[in-house]
């Protein structure tokens, strides 16, 4: 399939989606925005990203820290108020937590984890802003029992039913448990992000009910997957609780079932820039919920970074005092 980096006739969406043909498009935005002066990645895993798209880290969690989350996520597939909450998704064929959404709302546990400046400083840099909370959820795969997720950019959906303009976000992915080649671990087509896959079929009213549990519409079709794949290859993430990846919003990524005795739980979150807040869904006729895609464009706090990784490491840093401001 060729590549194409013609516009749509609507002027104001230069990444047009949610049409008849699909279509591969060249991506029109920058990656990264940042300076390695700015934040806590220096300039080879800045050029690393913006090369591949995605960044990961052994160990952004230290394992105390990682087992009071985890305790914090298994009390809350236990909580009956959180279980019949409209932002907890259930497997479409079973009643097995899939995600749990806006979780920095649901539990403080969690607010603490998504405002800590080793989270979003990742962000700020990237993307050389201030950044807001998009969307946040845990992701569960219970042993046996857990569903795949299908190949998706996220930012055809954040674009056409969200309302995200362009390409100025990014998210990150913080394992509560050890991820395993064969768990079903994160995967991701490496330089994939410069090409955003224009899908084809028009987005049913209410799509988010059906697409948080099997998406249908706004999936990439055959033969584009195929030429991503084939152009770009595959990569499989794997760690121990307590890593992370980030990776830009554009990223076609994917992951197995988990047909194996072991879970896998992540902590997800999108964090947008406040340059690049979200209007009117550009292929929807209506906004999703808040829970799903946030409007309200606060941007996080900022923080010293060289003092936190002081406080939790013990060391000096070197990092300026200044570096994200």
């Amino acid at each position: 399939m060729a590549l194409r980096s013609e516009v749509c006739s609507r002027r104001d969406d230069i990444y047009p989606t949610r049409v008849h043909e699909p279509a591969l498009l060249g991506r029109q935005d920058p990656v990264v925005y940042g300076a390695p002066e700015q934040g806590p990645l220096d300039s080879r895993e800045l050029s690393l990203f913006e090369q591949k798209g995605f960044l990961s880290t052994e160990q952004l969690l230290l394992p105390d820290e990682v087992e009071r989350y985890r305790s914090e996520l298994w009390r809350l597939t236990r909580d009956e108020e959180v279980m019949h909450d409209e932002r907890t998704i259930r497997e479409r064929d079973s009643d097995e937590i899939r995600s749990i959404f806006e979780i920095h709302k649901v539990s403080e546990v969690f607010a603490e984890l998504i405002a800590d400046p080793r989270v979003h400083g990742r962000a700020r840099q990237i993307l050389g802003s201030d950044v807001y909370v998009h969307q946040s959820r845990v992701n569960y795969k219970p042993g046996f029992k857990g569903r795949d997720f299908f190949w998706h950019s996220d930012f055809e959906t954040w674009h056409s039913e969200d309302g995200m303009p362009r390409m100025r976000a990014v998210s990150i992915s913080i394992a509560l448990t050890d991820n395993y080649e064969y768990n079903g671990g994160l995967m991701i087509m490496p330089g994939s992000h410069k090409t955003f896959v224009s899908c084809a079929g028009e987005t049913p009213k209410n799509y988010h009910k059906e697409s948080l549990r099997e998406p249908k519409v706004g999936t990439p079709d055959y033969g584009s997957l195929t030429a991503l794949a084939d152009t770009h290859g595959i990569e499989l993430i794997t760690g121990p609780a307590g890593s992370a990846t980030v990776f830009d919003c554009n990223c076609m990524h994917g992951s197995n079932g988990n047909i194996t005795p072991f879970p896998r739980a992540n902590v997800f979150v999108v964090f947008n820039s406040v340059e690049n807040n979200c209007a009117e869904p550009f292929a929807a006729d209506e906004r999703r919920p808040e829970f799903v895609a946030a409007r309200d464009f606060t941007p996080l706090p900022r923080a010293s970074f060289a003092n936190l990784m002081a406080e939790h490491l013990g060391e000096p840093c070197q990092l300026s005092e200044s570096a994200l401001d």
